[in-house]
């Protein structure tokens, strides 16, 4: 016989939670709460007071639970158009309904609770496939044939208020969910395919935020090198890499060391991704005409001391950009090019001239996301005559051994938990403004020693030399080093 137990909403709105012969208390727990749950235990309990983190991480554990029909029910429903949510929704709260709506809640609850940052939904000529992208890379959270793709993609649209009779065009919505209290924004793309639409959601952790410079993997030096960018009063700091990189987190990181209460701070982002306390942030809407440029412009009007701006993605958005930085404001702002020194010559091709690049740019940051090995499965390895060889060209000595990833339950096979950054930051001086101006290409800047000894693959070896990552995943991120 199941244990009685208080409803998710009442024991989140009341600041209490039943856990066997435990009664957890949080910090704001009330006086109903307590007699209701004496009540439905009828036996005596062990109070135990937590914080509000420590109540909410409980409350996610006690409620957070495959629904018992779970993606093996048997799938014979028909998908409620009048559900759609006016806000958001804690999922937890939600009662059990037809088969669909619990598989994709509980799809969107594995993908929080794994962390994932996206979720594929892929149907195919065998059924329908889910992956979460976890630390860069995607796992497959289910394959089967008795999960039908249409009514998965159906109730997913009506959750992002999208038409559900098209199917033969994109579409672009977006979900405010939370779950456990936690609140996440999904942005969500549907593109139609051979056997149906496929879906792309993108989880936004919106309870997310700074996260302190030293935490991202950044060396000492490296961080003196940023605080002192962002101390300038006017200039564009740039940072630079793939998508998915860790950029707007970096940034994110350096609004931190601006004053928000001397300083007028204004983002212009698409999507937002963190809330940020004391911050003004301005969402990007191309469908009616909100670009970056044109957002930018009505930001400048605001009388901003420092300005993020997602993206910079054309031409008219880098010059106002470096306009605003020559006016006097101090710019954070994203390219997406492999290296830092790469950030000239895309600015040169975006058509800002050579003069303003080397008058505006005060720094570039390059960066990559290493995945961490696992600690409680990663093996010693011999190093290879490829791993010398990289170490050598680095300047590095070569370690006796290095670690590799095997994989173990605690990872889920996959040998690595977590990501960690590395980072090539180049501070723009006289030697580089003078190559800048003139027009020189990235590789004559490189051989003329304006790049910095530390740079990605030698920061990656460091990582690796010191047992937190692999060779092979440093290759697979950062390239061949052989």
């Amino acid at each position: 016989m199941e244990a009685p137990r208080l409803s998710f909403g009442f024991a989140r709105d009341e600041g209490v939670a039943l856990d066997g012969d435990r009664l957890i208390l949080a910090p704001a727990v009330t006086a109903l709460g307590l007699r209701e749950a004496r009540r439905i235990a009828g036996r005596p309990l062990l109070p135990v007071a937590v914080t509000e983190e420590e109540f909410q991480t409980t409350l996610a554990a006690l409620y957070d639970r495959p629904d018992k029909a779970g993606v093996e029910a048997a799938m014979d429903f028909e998908i409620d158009l009048a559900d759609r949510p006016a806000a958001a929704r804690d999922l937890l709260e939600e009662p059990a309904d037809a088969p669909v709506i619990q598989v994709v809640n509980q799809l969107l609850r594995r993908a929080v609770r794994a962390g994932a940052s996206d979720i594929h939904i892929e149907p195919h000529e065998g059924g329908l496939r889910a992956r979460f992208r976890v630390d860069g890379t995607l796992q497959i959270a289910f394959d089967r044939r008795d999960v039908p793709a249409r009514r998965v993609a159906s109730r997913l649209k009506v959750m992002a208020g999208l038409d559900i009779a098209e199917t033969r065009l994109p579409q672009d919505g977006r979900i405010a969910l939370r779950i456990a209290g936690k609140a996440v924004d999904v942005r969500m793309s549907t593109l139609p395919g051979n056997y149906g639409e496929r879906v792309v959601l993108r989880l936004l952790d919106r309870s997310g935020g700074l996260v302190p410079l030293d935490r991202l993997g950044l060396e000492a030096g490296q961080v003196a090198t940023l605080e002192r960018l962002a101390a300038l009063p006017n200039g564009i700091i740039l940072a630079t890499g793939p998508t998915g990189s860790g950029k707007t987190t970096t940034l994110y990181s350096l609004l931190k060391l601006a004053d928000r209460t001397e300083r007028n701070i204004v983002t212009v982002e698409d999507p937002i991704e963190y809330d940020l306390p004391g911050i003004s942030q301005v969402q990007i809407n191309g469908e009616i005409g909100m670009t970056f440029a044109k957002g930018l412009r009505a930001v400048l009007r605001q009388d901003p001391d420092v300005l993020l701006v997602g993206e910079i993605r054309d031409g008219e958005t880098a010059k106002v950009a470096a306009e605003a930085a020559l006016t006097g404001h101090l710019v954070f702002s994203s390219l997406h090019t492999n290296s830092a020194l790469g950030a000239m010559v895309r600015l040169r091709e975006l058509g800002v001239e050579g003069y303003l690049i080397s008058a505006t740019v005060r720094g570039v940051i390059a960066q990559r996301l290493l995945r961490r090995l696992c600690r409680s499965c990663r093996a010693e390895v011999a190093p290879t005559l490829a791993d010398a060889r990289a170490f050598a060209a680095a300047g590095l000595p070569l370690p006796l051994s290095l670690r590799a990833a095997r994989g173990c339950p605690d990872c889920e096979g996959t040998g690595f938990a977590g990501r960690i950054g590395v980072f090539e930051i180049v501070e723009v001086g006289d030697a580089l403004r003078q190559a800048i101006e003139a027009g020189w290409s990235e590789q004559r800047m490189r051989e003329a020693g304006l790049a910095p000894a530390q740079g990605l693959m030698r920061a990656g070896l460091a990582r690796v030399a010191a047992g937190e990552s692999a060779m092979d995943e440093l290759r697979r991120v950062v390239g061949d080093l052989a």
